[in-house]
């Protein structure tokens, strides 16, 4: 099982440079803590301007195909405050909460977390964590 980052579906979704690694990555299972899916709805409506109902949408077919929607227990959010206390720098490691969700729950189910943001990478490789590197939308891999 992979755990995904927002950036990784919102890439799939806006059919960005990783579009194609994500795709691949979608054929198995994988999984995207609800905190990301909060994420990529808020990304995709206030920024990129798409509706909230189509997204909902797009989120419900990839989850019917298979991808798992994980909620954030106690555990988790308890490990995700803890990485971002310990990591956060405005300018080092600019890694949001939801950063540290994805990052906690690719530790705690022992699994990668693909993403293309470099403070994330930094961050699980501290922790001794899994990535796959996804490509940003300068070709650039962390």
């Amino acid at each position: 099982m992979i755990v995904l980052d927002a950036y990784a579906v919102i890439s799939f979704l806006r059919d960005e440079a990783a579009a194609e690694e994500v795709a691949t990555l979608l054929r198995g299972p994988t999984l995207l803590p609800s905190v990301n899916q909060a994420e990529v709805i808020d990304q995709l409506v206030r920024v990129y301007h798409r509706a909230a109902d189509d997204v909902e949408a797009d989120l419900a077919l990839l989850s019917h195909a298979g991808m798992d929607v994980a909620t954030l227990d106690s555990a988790t959010a308890a490990l995700a405050g803890r990485l971002r206390a310990r990591h956060y720098h405005r300018e080092r490691c600019a890694v949001s909460l939801a950063d540290c969700v994805a990052s906690a729950t690719a530790i705690m189910h022992d699994r990668p977390l693909a993403t293309a943001d470099p403070a994330l990478a930094a961050l699980l490789r501290a922790e001794h964590g899994k990535i796959i590197g996804l490509p940003d939308t300068n070709g650039q891999r962390p």
